[in-house]
């Protein structure tokens, strides 16, 4: 640590210097190792692997025991910077200008992890005796990815180790404007779908002789593209389904495709589960199918159903943190994508609160150090209330 920077703006700018773009460690876990470690929290590393997709490294720390045992949640791996001659800054430079931090991850989300981090490691010295219950740290390198070897893995390793939790923040950039504005306390679902339409190739002046499957494509998406899923209610907004690829992989304008690959995601409410949801749109595409048509329909694995939490603890010294450290009184959010919250609701209460999220995921991704510092001293007042409650 530096005399210049609060231990937050410091944990953070060292993650930042860390490039752990999925799936790559990046050195980002092996820093927060030494750190928790340094503090007394008992820290593993642990490596999952999977079929066709990266094997990704995640660390579990823990400290104290009993009850209540709260966790934090988060990430370390951020996406691909783009452009890196378009930065103002060097992306995993972590450099301070004009009261910004900047650096891929500052908002999503290591600037999270770093004021939990600090939180944490301030509440536990100032119970030098022991903490009165148990404070976790559950942090993956796939959150951006895949997220089949991070989270998902990471909470059944956690259980079979005979971890049970009671309560968990994920440190997602969850504010719109301003720290403060909003604490998620659910998602809506997600459901990925891949359409397929086989035919035959040919000559486009002999169409005769090819069956060209595109049209078919069209019919079937034309069905769910236009189709009103519901109109939403007062937990969460209407459902939508949005066509994110067609793809013929035709180079050629004078060859009729023999195959065509489309994709969509729905972000849905809690109107709909997986199950009905899949087949409500497995029976608009079954209509739309002209007759004789070879077409299919997959959906992912990772589809995840919507969650709204309801413990008012959790949220209410929550919410109390962040108006005594800001002025502040959060909204109760459901809105925006998905997080790895959508695993977690699973295991134990969880909600969302971070840093502001306007800049995540751009070209000079940057947050204010003030911002950082006060989200840590709202995490530690948490921490301070939550195990006095």
């Amino acid at each position: 640590m530096t005399d210049t920077l609060s231990p937050a703006v410091q944990i953070c700018r060292d993650l930042i210097r860390c490039p752990s773009v999925t799936p790559a460690e990046g050195g980002a876990l092996t820093t927060l190792e030494k750190l928790l470690a340094d503090a007394g929290f008992n820290v593993s590393r642990v490596m999952f692997s999977d079929e066709n997709t990266p094997d990704i490294e995640n660390l579990f720390a823990t400290i104290g025991s009993g009850k209540p045992h709260f966790v934090f949640a988060g990430h370390t791996d951020v996406v691909p910077v783009g452009d890196e001659a378009a930065w103002t800054h060097g992306p995993f430079d972590g450099t301070i200008a004009d009261g910004m931090l900047h650096g891929r991850g500052t908002a999503d989300m290591k600037g999270g992890v770093a004021a939990f981090a600090a939180a944490a490691i301030d509440y536990v010295r100032a119970h030098p005796d022991g903490i009165p219950g148990q404070i976790s740290f559950l942090i993956t390198g796939d959150e951006e990815g895949p997220a089949i070897n991070g989270t998902v893995k990471l909470l059944e390793w956690a259980k079979e180790q005979g971890h049970v939790f009671d309560a968990c923040i994920v440190g997602e950039p969850t504010n719109p404007d301003a720290l403060g504005d909003a604490i998620k306390v659910g998602r809506r679902g997600s459901l990925t779908g891949t359409v397929k339409t086989n035919g035959t190739q040919g000559h486009v002046a002999y169409q005769h002789l090819a069956d060209n499957p595109v049209p078919g494509m069209l019919k079937l998406l034309s069905a769910v593209a236009e189709v009103k899923l519901d109109k939403g209610n007062e937990r969460f907004q209407p459902s939508n389904l949005e066509i994110t690829t067609v793809d013929v992989g035709n180079t050629a304008t004078n060859v009729i495709p023999a195959h065509v690959m489309a994709k969509f995601n729905i972000r849905f409410n809690d109107q709909w589960s997986v199950s009905s949801l899949s087949q409500h749109i497995e029976k608009l595409l079954n209509d739309a199918a002209p007759d004789g048509l070879d077409w299919s329909i997959e959906f992912a694995r990772e589809a995840t159903d919507s969650f709204l939490t309801h413990d008012e603890a959790l949220i209410q010294t929550l919410s109390n943190s962040i108006k005594t450290v800001t002025g502040r009184t959060p909204e109760l959010s459901t809105g925006g994508g998905t997080s790895d919250a959508r695993f977690i609701k699973n295991y134990c209460a969880v909600v969302e609160f971070g840093l502001v999220g306007q800049t995540m995921h751009k070209v000079d991704e940057h947050v204010a150090v003030a911002d950082i510092e006060q989200l840590a001293d709202i995490y530690l007042r948490f921490l301070q209330d939550y195990f006095q409650a």
